[in-house]
Order: C-alpha cells, then sequence, then structure tokens
C-alpha cells in the first residue's frame, strides 16, 4: 500500500559447503573456535519453540521460530532467516470476540500489504498469533510467551484496559514493545506501548462537551466493570462539575453481563438527557436491544458509546441502533481517498458484508507505523524502534497521524456520528485536524489531580 515498502531490496542467502570431519582432534578444534566465534558476537544458540501459532496473513506455516533468552532486559528480535515474526495477541473468543477478531483480520491483512510490497528491510513479516480468550491473565501469559519463547520484534494486541494493564509489566520487564490499537482511559503513558487508539482528549472529554451543547445536561453513566469504564466516569464526573452538568445515575456490570432489566428500570427513574455508555463486548446487544424492548429509542434518550463502532452494530442491528450516537476517530465512511483504498480491501479481502471500524483502522495502521519506526531505525532493536518513531506521520484511511515522541500516543481528529439505518454512521461534528494527545490531561484545570485517583 505505501510507496516505502515498494522498492525493497530482495533478501539475498548466502550459502557455505559443510566442512568434512577427518578426525577427533579436528572435530574439538572446530567446536572450540565457533564457540568462541559465537561468544565474541553476542550471539545465542535457538531452537524451535513449541505451542503457538505460526500463520502467515497467506495462512501458511512460517517454519522454525527462535527461541527467546527467558527472561532479561531486552526482548528477541524476531529476525530470524531472513524473517521478522510479530505477535498477533487479541481475544478470539470468549464475550471480547465480537470486538477484537475484525482488529486481528486488519492486521494480518498489512503483514499481508506488506510483505507484497517487499516486507521490512527486504525481509518477510511472519505473524504468531495468540488467543487472548477475553481473559487478562491469559494475555499476560501469552504475550510472555510471544516474546520469550517465540522471539517476536513486537506485539500488536489487546483491547480492554484490563488486557493491556496486565500486559504492560511483562513488556517493562522484557523490554517488548506492544501497539495498543483502542481507545481508553488514558493516564498512562509506558515507553513500552504505543498508543494508537484515542487517549481521553481525542473522544471523551470532546464528546462530553459536545453532548453538553448540543444534547442536554443529564447524563446517566453505564459501564462495564473494569479499569476503562470506572476511569473514564470519573475523569466525565470531573468535567460535568466543571462544566454544568450533573450526573443523574452511575451504573456498572460485568463483563459478559446480560440482563439489563433493572439497570434500564433505574435510567426511566432518573429520566437523564443521555446515557454514556461504556460498556465493552457482547453486554452491548444485551443492553441495547433490551432498552428498545422497553420503548427506549434515540428519540427518548440519546445513548453515547465508545465502544460502539460498526462492527458491534453489525453484531447488535442497525435497527436496534439506528439514531443513538458514537464517538470514534475513524468511521467506514470517513471521506478520504486512502479509506475508500482500504475499505475496498478489506471487503475483498475479508467478504463484502465485513465492515471496518476505528480499532481496526488503528490496529491497521499500528502495523505500518512499527514497519516504518523500523525502516528509519535500520533494525528492529526496540529501544532503536522507539528512538526512530517519534515524530513519525503516516496518511491512513482516517487521515494523517503523527506520533508524539513524547508519550508514544499519536495525534487523531475527533469526530462524533449518529448510527444510521444502513449501520454506517453519519458524522455530526469533527475537531476539524488532528489533535495532540494529553493522556493525563494536563492542559485542563478540572483535571488536576486524577492521575493521583486512577
Amino acid at each position: 500500500m505505501n510507496e516505502m515498502f515498494v522498492n525493497e531490496k530482495k533478501r539475498m542467502k548466502k550459502g557455505e559447503k559443510p566442512m568434512k570431519r577427518k578426525n577427533r582432534k579436528w572435530v574439538l578444534l572446530l567446536i572450540v573456535g565457533l564457540m568462541i566465534a559465537v561468544t565474541g558476537c553476542g550471539g545465542t544458540s535457538g531452537t524451535p519453540a513449541s505451542g503457538g501459532n505460526q500463520t502467515t496473513s497467506g495462512g501458511s506455516s512460517s517454519g522454525e521460530s527462535s527461541t527467546g533468552s527467558g527472561s532479561g532486559s531486552s526482548s528477541g528480535s524476531g529476525d530470524d532467516n531472513g524473517e521478522i515474526k510479530v505477535g498477533i495477541l487479541h481475544s478470539l473468543s470468549g464475550t471480547m470476540a465480537i470486538s477484537e477478531v475484525s482488529v486481528h483480520d486488519a492486521e494480518l491483512m498489512a503483514i499481508e500489504e506488506i510483505n507484497a510490497a517487499g516486507g521490512v528491510l527486504g525481509k518477510k513479516l511472519v505473524p504468531i498469533i495468540e488467543d487472548g480468550a477475553s481473559e487478562p491473565a491469559v494475555f499476560a501469559e501469552k504475550a510472555r510467551k510471544l516474546i520469550q519463547q517465540d522471539g517476536v520484534a513486537t506485539v500488536f494486541g489487546g483491547w480492554t484496559s484490563a488486557s493491556r494493564k496486565a500486559m504492560l509489566p511483562v513488556f517493562e520487564e522484557l523490554n517488548g514493545l506492544l501497539w495498543y490499537p483502542v481507545q481508553y482511559e488514558g493516564l498512562e503513558a509506558s515507553p513500552n506501548i504505543f498508543y494508537t487508539g484515542a487517549t481521553t482528549n481525542q473522544q471523551i472529554v470532546p464528546s462530553v462537551t459536545w453532548l453538553l451543547e448540543n444534547r442536554g445536561t443529564k447524563f446517566f453513566l453505564l459501564g462495564s466493570d473494569y479499569v476503562f469504564p470506572r476511569t473514564a466516569n470519573m475523569i466525565i464526573k470531573a468535567q460535568l462539575a466543571a462544566e454544568g452538568g450533573e450526573v443523574a445515575g452511575e451504573e456498572y456490570t460485568a463483563l459478559g453481563h446480560t440482563d439489563y432489566s433493572t439497570v434500564i428500570s433505574k435510567i426511566i427513574a432518573a429520566d437523564p438527557d443521555v446515557i454514556y455508555n461504556t460498556l465493552n463486548g457482547d453486554s452491548n446487544v444485551a443492553f441495547f436491544k433490551q432498552l428498545k424492548d422497553a420503548g427506549i429509542t434515540a428519540d427518548d434518550i440519546t445513548v453515547l458509546s465508545v465502544s460502539v463502532a460498526e462492527e458491534e452494530i453489525r453484531g447488535i442491528g442497525a435497527d436496534v441502533l439506528e439514531g443513538h450516537l458514537a464517538a470514534w476517530n475513524y468511521y467506514q465512511t470517513t471521506d478520504t481517498p486512502e479509506n475508500k483504498t482500504f475499505v475496498a480491501n478489506y471487503k475483498a479481502k475479508y467478504g463484502e458484508n465485513r465492515v471496518t471500524a476505528d480499532p481496526i483502522e488503528a490496529g491497521y495502521i499500528a502495523v505500518y507505523l512499527w514497519a516504518a519506526a523500523v525502516e528509519k531505525a535500520g533494525t528492529t532493536d526496540v529501544d532503536a524502534v522507539r528512538e526512530a518513531a517519534k515524530g513519525l506521520e503516516f496518511v491512513g484511511p482516517g487521515g494523517k497521524v503523527t506520533i508524539d515522541g513524547d508519550n508514544q500516543h499519536i495525534y487523531k481528529t475527533v469526530r462524533i456520528g449518529q448510527v444510521q439505518s444502513d449501520g454506517q454512521f453519519l458524522e455530526l461534528w469533527n475537531s476539524g485536524e488532528p489533535v495532540k494527545p494529553d493522556p493525563y490531561l494536563e492542559t485542563y484545570e478540572w483535571a488536576a489531580g486524577l492521575s493521583a485517583g486512577s
């Protein structure tokens, strides 16, 4: 897709004829010489890894994979026999699969495109795929396997903040590199994570301001019971207090929860102008269908969601969601030449019935941003890639993005859209230009001290 990969030189392989063994003395001398040479180069011997999937975007096996160092301060290079291994770690099962499978698909498509254009540093990218199974502990376990056992150069993965928080200490301990593709609650900036989804000032904060100006001041806060919704609502409550809004109610349910009758009764009793929805996963299916069954439509109460995109609409039903809102940085309907190509390619690969969405686009551009940083650094070394990534620009489907070298988030355009009958979004408002990421909300007086309470 990008010209920078088109002119890559094809890798050359050098062959050496095996030496013939003459006698035991010569063999011993040869072994000693090899051991000295390996030690001088700082090399380690590798053995084939067991377990895990080694699937290329075309579906074929990649062959052997190197074993990582087991522990220590740096991750494996992922570079083995002219191939570079990268990890893909999403929930392919469990309550979050409704959202994460499509991000996994987009990342594989980006890898396939880059390989078709010559690879990275002239080498083929080989994805090692793991299933986080919607469980934070599994994400941490699989992240460690990908770095230590498979020796991947980087990992693309995660969705929930619980999964990211579980993986973060693993990446920091092993000096691995995670590209996290989903909007989140902010108040974090790890040197071992690049955040290609929105932080709070690129989604939640501007959407609350827009709702106060256009839909009303009385908010009901509904979320899944884990770190993202609780931290997001802590921020929203501080913002509402500063900007003239009020909280009519606040409820949390476990991930995978399906009975919303009691919550809906509380919503009806509170009579809010807005339901600010931070539910995640397939709980959104149950909530919206039961809300409609209770006779509440978008004409009665506006629901604005921050984790419901085109992929979730496909699972819930456009007839159920029509008229409700979502805040994102990308829609399938975003009008750019790059997006027209992206949507056409995604549908051609995965089916005309498939849709693109914000996290799908964020996962896709993450692969390209990492590849560009590796090309600039001339190596897959994590520290070198981190330094090379500072200030990198990329024109993706949603428009131009830039990596902020201060916090490893990216500049993104904010958008608010309304669900239409065809399951697509009509954009009602956008920020006009990419917004500088401010994960700790340092530019908002009302947010002072929030990081201490997160």
